[in-house]
């Protein structure tokens, strides 16, 4: 099985970023960023008080388009206004999305909260404090005869950093909360996604309290397209570390300024390292 954890920028470079879906090659592909504006399609303008960024209007749809052999889940946090190309203002869905191969039968979802609650912002989008939603699958891998958590987290924005805050410590208990309620025992369990924390957070203390560990440490996973000197965001965490035949921080093709986070895990019986079927 083959799980991927992208950050996809609310599909700002969309040009390489489709190609790259038809060919990623995901059993599970987990999505941050996804942006759905019902009844438009085409771009979009995303305005807060920091940035100004071109948004796919219905990147949801776009991706679903792309992976007809997947079923696609979406998890909203908040929502607010988005400008078309005309000027004219629309109310934009903002959370993750997971989408799971048809072949993996989804035997448990489950969505949490792991900061604030689900919001409408009506005027105008904050910069910071902007809830925040965690989305679980369970699967059954018919391959490995076993089943496999994947939960995707986009971690909470400050503008200031990415140090530990108490609101940062509440979430890593929440998202805590959420694996211990989503996973049952035995599940290969999978945490990815944009955490938006420095690698020495205690968020991974709290998460190795409950038998994950993370692949990623200090990496760099940040494109060229990402300006800043702090290279660290994406994460992925497992329960079980020897179970993973390969892991690899992807650097081309560049489809977001983040980069993708791979992982795939053997059916029993093969040893890590062996081909992929």
């Amino acid at each position: 099985m083959r799980i991927i954890s992208l950050n996809a920028w609310g599909g700002a470079m969309f040009d390489e970023l489709a190609p790259w879906l038809d060919t990623c090659g995901a059993d599970v592909l987990c999505l941050q960023e996804i942006t759905h504006t019902p009844g438009l399609g085409g771009w979009t303008r995303f305005d807060d008080a920091d940035r100004s960024l071109p948004q796919r209007a219905n990147l949801l749809a776009d991706v679903r388009s792309r992976l007809p052999r997947h079923h696609g889940l979406f998890a909203v946090s908040d929502a607010g206004p988005v400008q078309d190309h005309e000027g004219w203002r629309h109310r934009q869905d903002f959370g993750v999305a997971t989408f799971v191969a048809e072949s993996l039968p989804v035997v448990g979802m489950r969505s949490a909260f792991v900061h604030g609650d689900y919001t409408e912002h009506r005027d105008q989008w904050p910069t910071d404090g902007r809830a925040r939603a965690a989305l679980a699958v369970r699967v059954y891998d018919r391959q490995a005869e076993r089943f496999v958590t994947v939960v995707n987290l986009h971690g909470l924005r400050d503008p200031r950093g990415k140090v530990d805050t108490p609101a940062r410590h509440a979430q890593a208990e929440r998202l805590a909360d959420l694996v211990g309620e989503a996973r049952h025992d035995g599940d290969m369990t999978v945490v990815c996604g944009d955490f938006n924390l420095l690698p020495d957070s205690k968020t991974f203390q709290i998460l190795a309290e409950i038998g994950l560990t993370d692949l990623v440490g200090t990496a760099d996973t940040r494109t060229s397209r990402y300006a800043k000197p702090l290279r660290h965001a994406g994460y992925l965490l497992v329960s079980d570390p020897a179970g993973v035949e390969r892991f690899e921080i992807v650097a081309e093709p560049e489809v977001s300024d983040h980069r993708a986070l791979l992982i795939e895990v053997p059916a029993h019986g093969r040893s890590p390292g062996g081909s992929r079927p």
